[in-house]
């Protein structure tokens, strides 16, 4: 499970991380830089209802009026994102049906990941065409509820390939974390093993460059072989990150920024109470830094 995040020291502006960027593209249009977005959708959430259930994909879980994939979409568009790809498998109809309700014409289209039953390193290598495209891309887990700026501060970022941290987490062996040292990323995913000086948890967006890309399309690949391949999507990005240059992957603190990443049924509960109560009352880095100029 990854808990909820709220840090009580954003109250203060002076004790808040750096998100200078998000101030400086919110006030200049077109700032953003136009990319793909590619989303993994297809699981059948043996976690959240355990196995065998019937239940809608949980990108289809619905917060206030809302759906998370229609959430997904209303930031993507507002971000400049030109187009979303979203890698499907259970209950495939029902997304392509609420992507047919909520998304502009042409904005979105669907994967099918046929063996959506076993590892999700199978959705990845699925949208293998879409990460050798040549554009840049954002990758997303369809099962997180979180304020908008989390995907602000990743897109403006001025890391072409960039990975977000939250270091308000509770240490174990699911969060699937991000090692700093000396301020370059050194290891990444559930278990670590590089000697660190930060740690934080993954939200589960990144955004890859043209060249890690397709580097991670190939790696997804040859971790997919085999008739019951036992990788996890993170494997293939932390295998890139570490044949890469040092500072290739970049990475954003979000700390303090509401999100939650729904697994398990308190997860889904947090969620509806907590964590919406949060995104409602937090006050986005734009706002904060226009007050302290008052």
């Amino acid at each position: 499970m990854r808990p909820a995040h709220v840090s009580p020291q954003f109250h203060d502006i002076d004790n808040r991380p750096s998100h200078a960027h998000l101030m400086r593209n919110e006030t200049e249009p077109g700032s953003y830089e136009q990319m793909k977005a590619v989303m993994l959708a297809a699981g059948v959430g043996r976690r959240l209802f355990g196995d065998g259930n019937d239940d809608p994909p949980k990108a289809l879980l619905q917060f206030g009026d809302r759906t998370l994939l229609a959430r997904h979409i209303e930031v993507l568009t507002q971000l400049g994102v030109e187009e979303l790809i979203v890698v499907v498998g259970h209950k495939k109809e029902m997304i392509e049906d609420e992507l047919a309700r909520v998304a502009p014409k042409g904005f979105a289209r669907t994967l099918f990941n046929p063996r959506f039953k076993e590892s999700p390193i199978l959705s990845l290598a699925r949208a293998g065409e879409v990460l050798r495209s040549g554009e840049r891309i954002l990758f997303m887990d369809a099962d997180v509820y979180y304020h908008d700026d989390l995907l602000k501060a990743l897109i403006g970022s001025r890391h072409e390939t960039c990975i977000i941290l939250d270091q308000d987490f509770v240490p174990g062996a699911e969060p699937v974390k991000t090692c700093v040292r000396d301020g370059v990323i050194v290891d990444f995913g559930k278990k670590v093993f590089e000697p660190h000086d930060t740690v934080g948890e993954w939200p589960g967006f990144l955004t890859m460059s043209p060249d890690i890309a397709h580097r991670v399309a190939d790696r997804a690949d040859e971790l997919s072989q085999g008739d019951m391949p036992g990788f996890v999507y993170e494997d293939a990005f932390c295998d890139v990150m570490k044949a890469s240059a040092p500072g290739i992957f970049g990475f954003e603190d979000v700390t303090g920024i509401p999100w939650i990443e729904i697994d398990f049924p308190e997860d889904r509960e947090r969620a509806a109470t907590e964590i919406r109560a949060k995104i409602a009352a937090y006050k986005p880095m734009a706002e904060r830094v226009g007050d302290a100029a008052e």
